[in-house]
């Protein structure tokens, strides 16, 4: 029997939890080109969210063109150009022969080469253009969306994944100037920008000083709630013949803070070990047996970590608020209070913490919380 609960992959159909407002909210905003950014913490369930909205908008507006693009392994200008050169075209034409004609209609001075590279359903993209050439400034590439749309006169949504990572470009602040100065005129386009990294994404969008400014709007995603999750949980026990309690599965949640990724993944484990009604018992037993399979990922990740900022996130777990006091200091031994900031820096860099609007700072991840707390510190 197939596991009712999905997570490591996109969830989609029955698989998807809740989300209607965000759902709307993301579907008005594709419908009306409004461009949009949505940021929250890891693994809550973003590109699940871009992808069940794009499904229910292309099912209501035919004259759309949905395109998709991760940035997660592309790591300079370059290779950006390319890659979201060769995704608007996959998506505007299904025919090797009409994207090797459109690549030479619409880039004919970057010199478009293409190769099949498996069949006919792959294909390879390079650009004839010495990449040294300082002057070149690509306008073709990122005018291409609106030039395509217009062509076949429908409209383009374009959602870029891990969009964060163009920070880490040569020069980034050059590289989005110049998005900006592209993007913010193509009429009939939208932009759906997201990725793994909120504080990056709040730094690129919210801060005044940096050309992604009010570029759109921003969806600040939220955790699934609690009672939805219950209800979620004990429907999908049901629809395969099992049977968890309302009290239970709201353990469940609870457990793992309503966090999207480790809320389906304990579901999964309490599931398997179900065979017609859970119990208290297999719970436990599901939790600690997913405590004691991340525990050598948590272990690798402490390892990389300076003492200061294993201090750090015990002071967090002991429900110290003021880590600048002079006690609080010497207790865990974090230097001087100049040190603070550069602690939470690197903590949230590394996607460890968060801090909320209201300044509290929170271990992102539940189960490293638990182990930190019951397995490292002992407290």
């Amino acid at each position: 029997m197939t596991t009712p609960f999905i997570y490591g992959k996109i969830a989609d159909k029955d698989n998807f939890t809740d989300r209607i407002v965000e759902t709307e909210y993301l579907e008005n905003n594709f419908s009306s080109l409004i461009n949009t950014t949505i940021i929250s913490p890891r693994r809550w369930g973003k590109t699940s969210l871009v992808n069940k909205v794009i499904q229910q908008t292309r099912e209501k507006h035919t004259d759309y063109i949905f395109c998709q693009i991760d940035l997660f392994n592309i790591r300079s200008e370059k290779e950006f150009y390319i890659a979201f050169a060769k995704a608007i075209l996959n998506a505007s034409y299904s025919k090797w022969e009409e994207i090797a004609e459109t690549a030479k209609k619409y880039l004919s001075r970057m010199i478009p080469k293409i190769s099949l590279s498996g069949g006919e359903t792959s294909y390879d993209l390079t650009f004839g253009i010495d990449w040294d050439m300082q002057d070149y400034s690509f306008d073709e590439v990122l005018d291409l969306p609106q030039t395509l749309a217009s062509a076949k006169q429908k409209k383009m949504v374009i959602c870029i994944d891990e969009f964060q990572n163009i920070n880490t470009y040569p020069d980034p602040l050059a590289f989005q100037k110049k998005l900006r100065a592209h993007w913010q005129h193509q009429t009939d386009v939208c932009y759906c920008l997201y990725g793994s990294k909120r504080h990056m994404l709040q730094t690129l969008f919210s801060n005044s000083n940096m050309p992604f400014y009010k570029f759109g709007d921003i969806l600040f995603l939220q955790k699934i709630s609690q009672e939805d999750w219950i209800k979620f949980i004990t429907t999908r026990f049901e629809q395969t013949n099992k049977h968890i309690s309302v009290n239970l599965a709201g353990k469940i949640a609870d457990l793992m803070e309503n966090h999207s990724y480790y809320t389906q993944q304990l579901s999964q484990q309490v599931w398997l070990r179900t065979e017609k009604i859970c119990t208290e018992q297999i719970l436990t037993s599901a939790f600690k047996s997913l405590i004691n399979q991340l525990s050598l990922l948590f272990t690798s990740i402490i390892d990389m970590l300076p003492l200061r900022q294993i201090n750090f996130l015990q002071a967090i777990l002991e429900g110290e608020k003021n880590f600048s006091s002079k006690s609080v200091l010497k207790k865990y031994d974090l230097g001087t209070s100049a040190n603070i900031k550069n602690l939470k820096n690197s903590l949230l860099e590394k996607d460890i913490i968060d801090i909320t609007s209201k300044n509290e700072v929170l271990i992102q991840d539940p189960a490293f919380k638990y182990w930190l707390k019951d397995e490292y510190f002992h407290l």
